[in-house]
């Protein structure tokens, strides 16, 4: 049987094609495309990066453990009666104690390291826009959560304790338990530097449309009284913890209600920007 020239042709065409269709292919694989699995291998890079750093400042503070725990202890121990100090009711508490100090501190330390790892593993998945917002926000959102917990050392902790000394009944001796006295002030630490994360969520509620800033002008008093609330639930129960909680939660909510104003506009103007880009 002879060659069809029409068959040559068709199948010439066919060879022909099948070069052009790789470069059709290959604008997917450079773009950067993964796979799951690809997500999952780098997701545990970076949070080996993660477990690294936190590695490195407990080497680091672990030989000054215990001169860390006598500065987080000196705000109660100044208002202690004299004669009397913080105790160790169980065997291991001189040496555990400190050593979750360490730990707890080298995770605050290495929380800029955390945040970029997570800013470099979700940015590739952001518009351009949202790229522009997100990382000042994680950045931002760091420095408030330190600022809340250097308020609580600062300002909270020596009004507290002066309170508590002040109302202790009389015949009893103030010996606080160590490892007590750390779980105590880390909740604190924490209820404050969340309470100081306000602004960010107020941001990023007017960001997303869930609210406007003038939607939240109008529900001002519910936010006060919503304040305080919180200020009952995260801290102990005197009035002055309480409303050192709830004032600075008001103000930065005004504070956050201002930047969102900002941020609103900001958002609709980038995303005409990248809807102009595409097309």
């Amino acid at each position: 049987m002879g060659n069809d020239p029409d068959n040559t042709e068709e199948v010439a065409g066919g060879q022909e094609q099948a070069p052009d269709q790789a470069p059709n292919q290959a604008p997917n694989q450079a773009q950067g495309e993964m796979t799951f699995v690809e997500h999952l291998v780098e997701l545990r890079n970076r949070l080996l990066r993660v477990v690294l750093a936190v590695l490195c400042f407990l080497v680091v503070l672990f030989p000054f453990a215990n001169d860390l725990y006598a500065l987080l202890a000196e705000p109660l121990l100044r208002h202690l009666p004299e004669g009397t100090s913080m105790i160790a009711t169980q065997v291991a508490s001189p040496f555990l104690t400190p050593f979750k100090l360490s730990i707890v501190l080298s995770i605050f330390l290495a929380m800029p390291v955390v945040l970029y790892q997570v800013w470099s593993f979700v940015a590739p998945g952001l518009y351009k826009h949202e790229r522009r917002l997100i990382f000042p926000l994680l950045i931002t959102s760091s420095v408030l959560f330190y600022l809340g917990m250097a308020f609580a050392y600062f300002v909270v902790f020596p009004l507290m304790f002066a309170f508590f000394q002040a109302v202790a009944p009389e015949g009893v001796a103030i010996m606080t338990d160590i490892t007590a006295y750390l779980d105590f002030v880390l909740k604190i630490f924490f209820a404050f530097g969340i309470a100081f994360e306000v602004p960010i969520a107020t941001i990023l509620l007017v960001w997303t449309g869930f609210t406007t800033p003038a939607a939240l002008v109008s529900k001002r008093p519910y936010i006060i009284v919503g304040a305080f609330v919180l200020g009952m639930m995260l801290t102990p129960p005197d009035i002055i913890s309480q409303t050192l909680l709830a004032l600075p939660v008001w103000l930065l909510f005004e504070l956050g209600v201002i930047f969102s104003k900002f941020y609103a506009g900001k958002r609709l103007r980038s995303a005409d920007e990248d809807e102009a880009a595409e097309v």
